[in-house]
């Protein structure tokens, strides 16, 4: 069950986009899934990299690995980007302008190509996705909302979904799911 301070720091998630024009609920609730799909891409290989380390193997790449070492070739800009750079736990630290240019036109393209762009669910569902958030800074406070929440329980992330569906539905915006 979703607690006060949760539904707080989503309302206060939610409030950023809000104020940061974009005021769809759709919307909202498509770029959190986004970010939120961002975290936890990361925060996944970090613990597989934490539990390598613990084993010993901290110097080896992790096999299966979304974030490699080296360098990953952006298809629409033509450019290389580190790895490294594309991961929450890299870019959340950024200057506003440098994490938004990062996420908006290397991250962002990263998640729509994962797996080389194959015909997955994944990728079919991804294909028309646009990143909407226009401003630097409110990306900014929405990855620091974000970044606040506890995601490593199903559970919970389970009940915040559930608590934005709900929000829209009592909105009335866009009628029932």
């Amino acid at each position: 069950m979703i607690t006060g301070k949760i539904k707080s720091q989503v309302d206060a998630i939610w409030m950023n986009f809000w104020t940061g024009g974009i005021t769809n609920s759709i919307d909202v609730l498509e770029q959190m899934t986004y970010l939120f799909f961002m975290k936890m891409l990361d925060d996944a290989q970090l613990a597989q990299e934490a539990k390598a380390a613990m084993m010993g193997m901290g110097d080896v790449e992790i096999p299966g690995a979304v974030f490699k070492r080296g360098l990953w070739h952006n298809p629409d800009t033509q450019k290389d980007v580190p790895y490294k750079n594309l991961r929450w736990s890299e870019f959340r630290n950024f200057t506003p302008d440098e994490m938004f240019n990062t996420v908006r036109f290397d991250v962002f393209t990263f998640i729509k190509t994962l797996n080389d762009a194959k015909t997955s669910a994944y990728s079919r569902f991804m294909k028309d996705a646009v990143f909407l958030i226009q401003q630097p800074r409110t990306l900014v406070k929405v990855v620091e909302g974000i970044n606040a929440l506890d995601m490593n329980d199903r559970d919970t992330m389970g009940d915040v979904y559930e608590y934005v569906l709900g929000k829209m539905t009592a909105s009335g915006t866009h009628g029932q799911f």
